[in-house]
């Protein structure tokens, strides 16, 4: 055996060796896990900051305490102040500054009682850890735990932690909410004299206290402000200059410039979504903020004489889906009746229309339609669901893109029955819509006019996938990013990378032409002058009213920004005139102005499109009896869109006044022509609104009518459940059918339950007092047509 290792080996069988090894052991342990774990396990505050790092707003800790997140950035101008007054040596001692514990143990056994304490910063965040009391013994456990952190801490770091956990005064517990509190701005702003007042304040708060003892205050901050002019760190007009500032008063509130979005950050922290300390820097724009909150100010003044209460706004960048502003409601908290507290940007609200274009733009991805393809627009009852066009009016048929831009109930309803509400319903799930939590059938054709919830935040996200899907169509190639798809962020995240797939969940042609069709919406208050201003903002947007007037929504997209906003009491009443298009959408349009202009727009994306013949009449692709077949750019799907049903090639007489057959007529003599005919209900309103549409010619008398009704029952329809309304007196009222006649001045008669029950002419609408029960509606014209209608009246009572 090595003899060196020989003697440590008879050392060590040595007891007294063992009990030395042992206690040596312990002490090294000791001095290893002296430290509390965490150092600081206090509850701090939920702090907010703007994307520059400035204070949008913070709520106070769960112990009453002002206490920010510790922060690792301690400005030059404190570390200066604070070093000169309480640690002049902090730079170079190992945690314990011998010759100043022995000047205080000097001073204190001259005075007889404690002066000072001769401690360290090191030593004070100890203290502030542990919140030892001051006797001796603390002390030295002071000592050798201040040691133990100065070897595992840098200089910086413990700087940093006394900065942070530090006592201010009152209930203000770190520098950064104390330069907040006592001065209204962050610490980085603080001038020589005000970073002097915050160095001297933990070294007594309880008795130095801004609003109290303010002179005792000052003559400790100017004493520092010597001390630091006389050791060089700054020079004597410096000095002056800062005495002259005056010392804080008392405390001010802080900045609440998205309380909301604080309200969101701190339930997302409390529920774990939200990972890290209490404090985030958000994609808030402070600016913007605040310009959108003094818009929604300035309208709710307007608004709230009609007592509607609540506005909510959120303005997305459409490239990252960041929040650049987030305003979850007014805010005004002494005002209890406003409930200004609920954060109506994450509230689930009927949404109106504003799920029309999501439905236009599926439709136009599976080719069910094209983007003018024509829509029915009469009156409509679905298994006792009876839609009404906002103007109770209708247009007989209507091209889709109209029907979205005009925002057109009964059509929306009449494409929701052709592309089913289940698969509708799975398309919003895949598109991020969260909160239709009920079954599909739970809804059923309500869902695209309101008949579900949604949030503002959600919607407006949704929105801004499509312009982001449309954007990046040509950055990738032709492909889609999966990822392209997502909830909305208030916080700065790095993008998922993920694989470029050939096909999303909408195509860029169909996004293309729900963009379109929403920029052709009539502007509030310009009227339809706004379509001159060719240099003005281009705008796609969409309203929505909710049923009983008590949600009015306006969102609009740009290339690069997308804004949402949302109308109404957080109550739920309804109120007369609250609309989209009255309400949220010229507040829509004033937090436009304050954004970028975009010039540019949405580039066609040619390469997910075909060109094809379509109809000019009819929307549809052309078929052999079309007229007038256009080119037209189409998303690829359009191919499996449905021929034009409605042109048909009739036969006529030489004159063209009769339709003719060749019972009648001689084959030579017949004049074959393409017609374009709509359904008699369709035709009976489209021919009012569009001159260019001509009423197929009559058949001549001596000639046999084929196949084709010239009569058709607008209200009811077949199988319909109605309630027939009871008058003011008590009595039932009476229901009103109508009906639609290709031919004019031919009578219909009315029969109910086979009884006659009158005749009408040209205008044909008849009054009826049907009681309870299954009934039959019987019209025949004066040619000897008939049409038969099963209904059912139901009884209220039962």
């Amino acid at each position: 055996m090595h003899p060196r290792l020989k003697r440590i080996t008879n050392w060590l069988k040595k007891p007294k060796s063992l009990v030395k090894l042992s206690v040596l052991l312990a002490i090294v342990l000791l001095f290893i896990f002296c430290l509390p774990k965490p150092l600081f396990n206090s509850p701090t505050s939920y702090v907010i900051d703007d994307d520059q790092g400035q204070l949008l707003g913070a709520s106070i800790a769960s112990d009453g305490q002002w206490r920010f997140p510790y922060n690792e950035n301690v400005p030059e101008r404190f570390k200066q102040c604070i070093i000169a007054f309480e640690d002049k040596r902090f730079e170079y001692h190992p945690g314990v500054d011998v010759l100043a514990l022995g000047r205080a143990v000097k001073h204190s056994i001259s005075a007889g009682h404690v002066t000072s304490g001769g401690s360290t910063l090191t030593m004070q965040v100890i203290r502030l850890a542990t919140h030892h009391k001051r006797t001796v013994w603390n002390k030295l456990k002071e000592i050798f735990m201040a040691l133990r952190l100065e070897a595992g801490y840098s200089k910086k770091e413990i700087l940093a932690l006394y900065t942070s956990n530090a006592p201010f005064g009152s209930n203000v517990i770190g520098l950064d909410a104390a330069s907040w509190r006592y001065f209204g701005r962050s610490p980085d702003k603080l001038s020589w004299g005000e970073m002097a007042a915050m160095a001297v304040l933990p070294n007594s708060p309880s008795l130095v206290h801004p609003g109290r003892n303010r002179q005792i205050l000052l003559r400790k901050r100017n004493r520092l402000l010597d001390k630091m002019r006389k050791e060089g760190i700054i020079d004597s007009t410096t000095a002056e200059l800062a005495k002259l500032e005056p010392v804080p008063d008392k405390p001010m509130a802080l900045p609440q410039e998205a309380p909301h979005l604080l309200q969101v950050f701190r339930q997302a922290h409390k529920n774990k979504k939200q990972t890290g300390d209490t404090r985030i820097t958000t994609t808030i724009k402070a600016t913007l903020q605040q310009q959108v909150v003094e818009i929604m100010e300035r309208h709710h003044q307007v608004l709230k004489a009609n007592d509607i209460n609540n506005i909510a706004a959120v303005v997305l960048d459409v490239e990252t889906g960041a929040a650049l502003a987030y305003a979850g409601n007014v805010f005004h908290p002494g005002d209890v009746q406003l409930e200004s507290d609920v954060n109506v940007v994450n509230a689930p609200r009927s949404p109106g229309s504003t799920l029309k274009p999501l439905l236009y733009a599926a439709m136009l991805h599976d080719g069910f339609i094209l983007p003018n393809s024509l829509i029915p627009d009469v009156p409509t009852q679905i298994a006792g669901y009876h839609p009404e066009n906002f103007d109770l009016g209708y247009d007989g048929a209507v091209p889709a893109s109209k029907a979205l831009s005009r925002s057109l109930n009964v059509p929306a309803v009449k494409m929701l029955q052709q592309y089913k509400y289940e698969r509708f319903y799975d398309f919003l799930h895949r598109a991020g819509i969260t909160t239709l939590n009920q079954p599909a059938d739970h809804y059923g054709l309500s869902l695209i006019l309101g008949g579900g919830e949604n949030t503002l935040w959600e919607l407006t996200g949704a929105y801004a996938d499509m312009a982001r899907v449309l954007n990046h169509y040509t950055k990738y190639n032709g492909k889609y990013d999966p990822a392209d798809l997502h909830r909305p962020v208030y916080t700065r995240s790095a993008k998922q990378k993920s694989e470029l797939e050939k096909a999303g969940l909408l195509d860029a042609g169909s996004i293309y032409y729900t963009l379109q069709a929403m920029e052709e919406v009539m502007r509030p208050g310009e009227e339809l002058l706004w379509q001159q201003f060719s240099s003005s903002q281009r705008v796609a947007w969409k309203t929505g009213t909710s049923f009983g007037f008590r949600d009015g929504w306006a969102i609009g997209i740009t290339p690069k920004y997308v804004v949402g906003v949302w109308v109404g009491n957080t109550d739920g009443e309804g109120r007369p005139g609250l609309t989209g298009i009255n309400t949220a959408a010229p507040v829509l349009f004033d937090i436009f102005r304050l954004l970028p202009a975009v010039r540019d727009w949405f580039e066609m994306p040619v390469g997910e499109m075909v060109k094809i013949k379509v109809c000019r009449e009819s929307g549809y692709r052309a078929g052999p009896y079309c007229d007038h077949p256009e080119e037209m750019w189409v998303p690829k799907n359009g191919t499996k869109a449905r021929v034009c049903p409605w042109h048909q090639l009739v036969h006529l007489s030489a004159d063209g006044k009769w339709q003719v057959t060749s019972d009648c007529e001689p084959p030579e003599r017949i004049v074959n022509k393409n017609w374009f005919i709509l359904p008699p209900s369709m035709e009976y309103y489209y021919k009012a609104r569009s001159y260019e549409y001509h009423v197929l010619p009559p058949f001549r008398a001596d000639c046999a009518q084929e196949n084709a009704n010239p009569m058709e029952v607008i209200y009811p329809k077949e199988g319909a459940k109605i309630y027939v309304p009871l008058e003011a007196d008590g009595t039932r009222g009476r229901m009103i059918c109508n009906a639609a006649h290709r031919l004019k001045g031919v009578k219909i008669f009315w029969h109910l339950d086979d009884k006659y029950a009158g005749e009408s002419l040209d205008f044909h609408q008849m009054a009826l007092n049907p009681v309870p029960g299954k009934h039959k509606l019987t019209l025949v014209d004066g040619n000897g047509n008939t049409t038969v209608i099963n209904f059912e009246v139901l009884d209220k009572d039962k």
